[in-house]
């Protein structure tokens, strides 16, 4: 039997990398919907003017710089309670950590965005890399250039 995936973004990085999976990666995907909720932007495909990161490499870049809010989709920060979407980036940050094991569980997540308590700091998230999205061509102009990227896995019985 073949499988093949098509990395969509909301993979945690120990299953796409070691087929390794447990409630944790839910917690990374769930933490990538709610960074892309608040920012209106997809993970895949994300970019920014000023950088190369995917959608989690510019959160964690803005959180670390203390500008957060600057993730919020326009129309959302015009409309909302700021301290609500704060609080639910940094969870989303929580989320996506690199090691499962700093992710909060998925009830700790409801009791993080239904309560005021203190959050914990986010570590660095899982898949953020900053990528060459340009490739230069032979007159030195910059041209898109996209990439398909898929895998095989063979599953064998034992």
């Amino acid at each position: 039997m073949v499988l093949f995936y098509w990395h969509s973004g909301y993979m945690s990085p120990e299953y796409a990398v070691d087929g390794m999976f447990s409630v944790k990666s839910d917690v990374f995907s769930f933490g990538v919907l709610v960074l892309e909720i608040v920012s209106g932007k997809k993970n895949r495909g994300f970019m920014h003017q000023d950088h190369n990161l995917n959608l989690l490499g510019h959160a964690w870049k803005l959180y670390k710089d203390d500008r957060s809010l600057e993730l919020a989709d326009e129309q959302l920060a015009d409309s909302c309670n700021i301290s609500q979407v704060l609080r639910s980036i940094q969870v989303g940050l929580l989320c996506v950590q690199q090691h499962p094991d700093d992710r909060p569980s998925m009830s700790s997540v409801v009791h993080m965005l239904a309560n005021e308590s203190l959050l914990p700091k986010a570590k660095e998230p899982g898949f953020f890399t900053e990528r060459n999205i340009f490739d230069e061509g032979k007159s030195g102009s910059q041209t898109r250039s996209s990439k398909n990227e898929f895998t095989i896995t063979m599953l064998d019985p034992r």
